[in-house]
């Protein structure tokens, strides 16, 4: 660091994310990305509007706000659309917590949440989970604080029924409560639909999984309208022109091709299904997924030795040194192809 550094973030450790690797050909299966391409009509749209790239973005992203409002089935000032899922949770750790109103979330989940509150200067309590890796909804009943949880969480790909979301919210009326549906369209039930009953309730999701998007840098929230108007003061007091033009305009290219989108989330489940039943065969004990991953562990083999060795045989895998994951490694679900190249290898390395 340069001695110019605020001294404020002479503490801040940040966000490591997943390996980019450059130097060799990987099978990649560790940064939760789609197998798939984008849908041709999201290609074609930005293809179209980068000829206008001279002129600024829409602050307001009315044509993407249009779509969302017909497909998520939601009012148009209901939605806020993000430079991806990390802007607007961000937005939520900046807009709804301060010393009166600390952030909770689980101690095991998305790795972003305690680097958005060290960062903001905020107060926050990372809460356990049980034994089995599973959220305890009677950890979050009544604590008046904001909650952030991820659903299905992250990296254990277990989903909590929007029933148990239910009670949190309901529990917690003056404080809100996001949840983060990142990888929501590969299982789990969406809780967009109680927007509509509770004011409290922030519900974001990305097009960097299921729309095959992650280049593209889009995500977005959906909650009652006063709460899309507390976001839109910190969006236009940051960075009003967060989403550029050929985001937006793939963005609406994708919205309109959903059936792309369904099938291949559909292939994704099969092979995920494929996936643990070949690997539960050669031992691995792996978590339920309703995710585009699995969490999966070999009790004879440690789990930064499966990471390095299958690293060395051309397949990335994200690995965890926090003491309670280390002996497990997070594998996204790709092709067949790239399933079937995981297992021969995990079966050669485990004999």
């Amino acid at each position: 660091m340069s001695r110019f550094f605020s001294s404020k973030y002479e503490k801040l450790v940040p966000y490591t994310p997943g390996e980019q690797p450059k130097n060799m050909k990987y099978i990649k299966l560790n940064t939760n990305e789609s197998p798939f391409p984008p849908s041709e009509k999201a290609v074609a749209a930005a293809a179209e509007i980068a000829k206008t790239l001279q002129l600024y973005s829409d602050p307001e992203v009315t044509p993407l706000v249009e779509k969302m409002s017909e497909v998520f089935g939601v009012d148009k000032d209901e939605v806020l659309m993000t430079n991806g899922s990390d802007e607007i949770l961000n937005f939520a750790f900046m807009a709804y917590c301060d010393k009166d109103h600390p952030a909770a979330f689980p101690n095991i989940s998305y790795g972003f949440y305690p680097v958005f509150a060290e960062i903001n200067n905020l107060p926050y309590e990372e809460i356990p989970l049980r034994e089995d890796f599973t959220i305890n909804v009677d950890d979050y009943i009544g604590i008046n604080k904001t909650i952030f949880i991820a659903n299905p969480n992250a990296p254990t790909g277990i989903a909590l029924p929007v029933s148990e979301i239910e009670k949190i919210i309901k529990s917690n009326p003056d404080n809100v409560v996001v949840i983060d549906e990142a990888y929501v369209d590969f299982g789990a039930e969406s809780c967009v639909p109680l927007i509509k009953k509770y004011d409290n309730l922030l519900v974001t999701q990305t097009f960097s999984k299921s729309r095959s998007m992650a280049g593209a840098r889009l995500g977005f929230g959906i909650a009652n309208k006063k709460l899309i108007q507390d976001l839109n003061t910190i969006k236009y007091s940051t960075n009003p022109y967060n989403i550029n033009r050929m985001t937006m305009a793939a963005g609406v290219g994708v919205l309109c091709d959903e059936e792309y989108t369904k099938k291949n989330c559909q292939t994704i489940i099969e092979n995920r299904e494929y996936t643990v039943k070949e690997l539960k065969k050669i031992g691995f004990e792996i978590l339920d997924s309703s995710s585009n991953f699995i969490f999966a562990k070999h009790p004879n083999k440690d789990g930064k030795e499966i990471y390095l060795e299958l690293k060395e045989r051309g397949i990335l895998v994200r690995h965890f040194d926090k003491p309670l994951l280390s002996q497990y490694n997070r594998i996204t679900i790709g092709t067949k192809e790239q399933m079937q190249a995981l297992i021969d290898n995990l079966k050669e390395m485990v004999k």
